[in-house]
């Protein structure tokens, strides 16, 4: 079970990234862009278009983690896309609305791989015709039917989580931010957890600074061991090439999660913002700062770009060198050794 839990949530955070990146990656600048170009408009519309085929892509990348036959991973991707809410269905006309559901995509995804599984060979020559059609109306079904309670039920941790922020939002937004901080050295996508609870507000503005902790003081940490393009990986990339030296040592992390604590306490302070579909990048693409913007009542004031200055770059840097030193050379906890990357 532990097993294909793994492959299940490493399938489903490989499509996650690969349908949420490219907007990531380009989305907010061409908002800013638009009014001056307004052809760049298509291009804003694919990859907005990419996004809502995250279902079928979690379905594809979980058949091929599990490493199944290609018509059995194509009968995954259409089970999930049925049981997604992806496509919405209003008098007989249908549309793509946002990514669906992932927390039920997911669900669906693997109790398809389970079902397929079961099926194997059973059906010999008749495999190509009935196993898409059978895996649709089986785990497909089932993952639609279950859809309504799924949505309510992430909704509610969603609401709740933000409600106890807008009641506590230091403490919540230092505790939001250390967790983030922590899920981006994780095999879990901070992007999938993000968007499964509907996190928003001032938690996700945390959840992206936890994310910034972690980028830049492990780009720091780790710049004399490694070339300086893997160190920027850190921050223009993702932490998690980091994983297997936190597993192996988790202390290596300690000056980034303080980092994501004070980070986190001052998003509430500062009312730093973000949504569901911002609050797992950190710095990739200038999500989380550009966000943090777009939902201010003003927008870019002089006084805002201050707070998006010092929250996203210059005081996760200063505290990162500062603890970083404390944690090296006065406690000599971690090394510059210990933040190698081995690539194989």
């Amino acid at each position: 079970m532990k097993e294909f839990i793994n492959k299940l949530l490493t399938g489903m955070s490989i499509g996650i990234v690969v349908s949420l990146i490219p907007n990531a990656l380009v989305g907010e600048l061409l908002k800013l862009l638009i009014p001056h170009f307004p052809a760049l408009q298509q291009i804003l519309d694919i990859s907005i278009l990419v996004m809502s085929m995250l279902p079928i892509m979690i379905g594809v990348t979980v058949g091929m983690t599990f490493k199944l036959t290609p018509i059995q991973t194509a009968s995954i991707g259409l089970a999930a896309v049925v049981g997604s809410g992806v496509v919405q269905i209003n008098e007989s006309v249908m549309t793509l609305q946002g990514i669906g559901v992932v927390l039920n995509t997911g669900i669906t995804a693997g109790l398809a791989v389970l079902f397929v599984k079961y099926i194997g060979a059973k059906l010999k020559d008749y495999t190509i015709l009935l196993l898409p059609t059978l895996t649709i109306f089986f785990p497909g079904l089932f993952g639609y039917l279950i859809l309504p309670y799924v949505k309510n039920g992430t909704g509610i941790i969603g609401v709740g989580i933000q409600q106890v922020t807008d009641f506590q939002p230091i403490l919540m937004g230092a505790i939001i931010a250390v967790i983030f901080c922590v899920l981006i050295l994780s095999p879990l996508s901070t992007v999938g957890v993000a968007t499964v609870i509907m996190l928003s507000g001032i938690g996700a503005g945390a959840a992206n600074l936890g994310i910034v902790s972690a980028g830049i003081g492990l780009c720091i940490a780790s710049y004399k061991s490694n070339s300086l393009g893997t160190a920027l990986a850190h921050v223009l990339g993702s932490p998690k090439i980091q994983m297997r030296n936190f597993f192996m040592k988790p202390k290596i992390a300690f000056p980034m999660l303080i980092t994501a604590a004070i980070l986190g306490a001052l998003a509430g302070v500062l009312n730093v913002q973000g949504t569901s579909m911002s609050a797992g990048f950190g710095l990739s693409g200038l999500i989380g700062p550009l966000n943090y913007i777009n939902l201010t009542p003003d927008g870019w004031t002089t006084s805002n770009i201050t707070v998006m200055i010092a929250m996203f770059f210059v005081i996760p840097t200063v505290l990162n060198i500062i603890l970083l030193r404390i944690f090296s050379t006065n406690l000599k906890m971690i090394k510059s050794e210990d933040y190698k990357i081995h690539i194989e």
